[in-house]
């Protein structure tokens, strides 16, 4: 199948519109028509409000009836591309399956589905198992393992450690097991027959583990993904890869899987824009994947590890560049992204900045556009984040109300509050950005990247048709040389804001 090379939204269905998939619609039907090619609905399956906004479901094949049922996926997907998350490392603690496993333990027919830690680790060494523990890639402070009480119901109980990579209510899945195999079939299944067109693989390079690894990104994770991937093509689907690591890492996996996001992006263009040098935006652009989805904002924070060192693999940016730009975004937000990041406010990822990525650039609209420019024109597919669309300030109040970093960008806008945004200047002229981005068929073509006397220019040329952007650092100016269909025009990112 072709995925429309246009831009794509990010949103959840609950949080854009008046809480539910049938409003969502309406809106991309009503203020919103013709502004994307696609839409990515974050968990909509029940329950979509678990510890983990979604990614924790206690059944991944059924859409919580308070947002609507498969019906409304399909209809919304009659008119664009649907993304729907796979979440294929865990399940629910309060599943069905694990839930029968916690009453009758190892005789659960559901007991070969779930990872525990004797799975991977054996024997009678502990030191041995200490260390080949030690060696496993943490992506939170959470501990790796979590106690249960299995076999309640039965006359044999004990306690198991399973394996819990990111919250203790997220229990790993064995995804090589048969049962692990028929769960995400049951999955794929459900998405088929409901329109949805691209899978997320969420948290897909935590899925294999082997003792001795560091359990992250291992060959036979490689193979995992190939394998998922493939078996999605054949039901008309295609997988994008949900990896924050080294950039050397997304450029492996991209050559070996559908797409790919570039995380690399949204802390480089603030960088960029930050320091006023872009030659590491520059150089990252020459040698990106092109098979990528391109954000500055997602439901997540903004990722830091993406640029940066890993062991003796140089960053992108150096470590002092990486200080510099969390200081500035610190500073530019009044230090609400920090009271949101780090070890403040209950933060499950450390290596990610919670702040909005207007707030994250002081509110700047001319800056605003710039980024979003950039983005558009980097290759790969652009999705825009809801809040980063009506470019949303930090939400504060959420953040006190539920003491969870990431829902400082995770606002709840209702169709009132939309129609209201959509009247900005900064947003006007984002919508104007979109609609170039998705009408000009140079962005089917060849793209250029070339850095030279502080000015970057970004050009796509095909058949005739050209689009290139050009920004001058010194002189902070921005603007927009299209050719489209033999007519010439030029476009200011300022004059956007008139």
């Amino acid at each position: 199948m072709s995925i429309r090379n246009g831009v794509q939204l990010i949103t959840y269905a609950d949080r854009l519109g008046d809480g539910n998939i049938e409003s969502l619609t309406n809106l991309l039907d009503g203020p919103l028509k013709g502004l994307f090619k696609g839409v990515h609905i974050l968990p909509f399956y029940y329950p979509y409000d678990g510890e983990d906004a979604g990614f924790d479901p206690i059944d991944h094949t059924t859409v919580d009836e308070r947002l609507g049922d498969w019906n409304n996926i399909k209809k919304l997907g009659e008119s664009v591309d649907i993304m729907a998350d796979l979440i294929v490392n865990h399940m629910s603690g309060q599943s069905e399956a694990f839930t029968d496993v916690l009453k009758k333990g190892r005789e659960s027919e559901y007991w070969p589905l779930f990872l525990t830690k004797e799975d991977v680790f054996s024997g009678n060494d502990q030191a041995e198992i200490d260390e080949q523990i030690a060696k496993v890639f943490r992506p939170r402070p959470t501990p790796f393992f979590s106690d249960y009480e299995v076999g309640i119901e039965t006359d044999s109980t004990e306690t198991v450690p399973f394996w819990t990579t990111f919250t203790s209510n997220q229990i790993d899945i064995d995804v090589e097991s048969e049962l692990g195999k028929e769960y995400l079939s049951s999955i794929l299944q459900s998405f088929t027959e409901s329109n949805v067109d691209l899978i997320r693989l969420d948290a897909a390079g935590y899925a294999i583990k082997r003792a001795g690894s560091n359990c992250f990104m291992l060959e036979e994770t490689f193979e995992f993904i190939e394998a998922l991937s493939k078996r999605a093509r054949t039901m008309g689907m295609q997988c994008l890869v949900e990896i924050h690591s080294h950039y050397q890492t997304q450029i492996d996996i991209a050559a070996r899987c559908d797409s790919v996001y570039d995380f690399a992006l949204p802390p480089l263009v603030l960088h960029t824009l930050f320091t006023k040098d872009a030659s590491a935006l520059a150089h990252w652009l020459s040698i990106s994947p092109r098979n990528c989805f391109t954000v500055l904002d997602t439901h997540d924070g903004i990722g830091i590890v993406d640029v940066g060192a890993s062991g003796d693999k140089p960053g992108l940016i150096s470590a002092d560049a990486i200080n510099a730009l969390v200081e500035q975004i610190h500073v530019n937000s009044n230090g609400e992204s920090k009271k949101a990041t780090g070890a403040a406010a209950n933060n499950v990822d450390l290596y990610q900045v919670n702040c909005t990525y207007y707030d994250a650039l002081g509110k700047d609209d001319f800056a605003y556009l710039v980024a979003r420019a950039i983005q558009f024109f980097s290759p790969g597919i652009p999705q825009v984040y809801y809040g980063g669309l009506l470019a949303a300030h930090n939400d504060m109040e959420l953040l006190a109300n539920t003491n969870v970093g990431r829902d400082i960008n995770r606002p709840y806008l209702t169709t009132a509050m939309v129609e209201d945004a959509i009247q900005k200047p900064v947003v006007k002229g984002l919508m104007q950005l979109i609609t170039l981005r998705n009408e000009n068929k140079a962005f089917g073509g060849a793209f250029d990247v070339t850095y030279t006397d502080n000015t970057l220019v970004l050009s796509w040329s095909n058949d005739g048709d050209a689009a290139s952007l050009t920004v001058d650092f010194a002189a902070m100016d921005a603007t927009i040389n299209t050719v489209s269909n033999g007519e010439e025009s030029t476009l200011s990112i300022g004059a956007l804001l008139a």
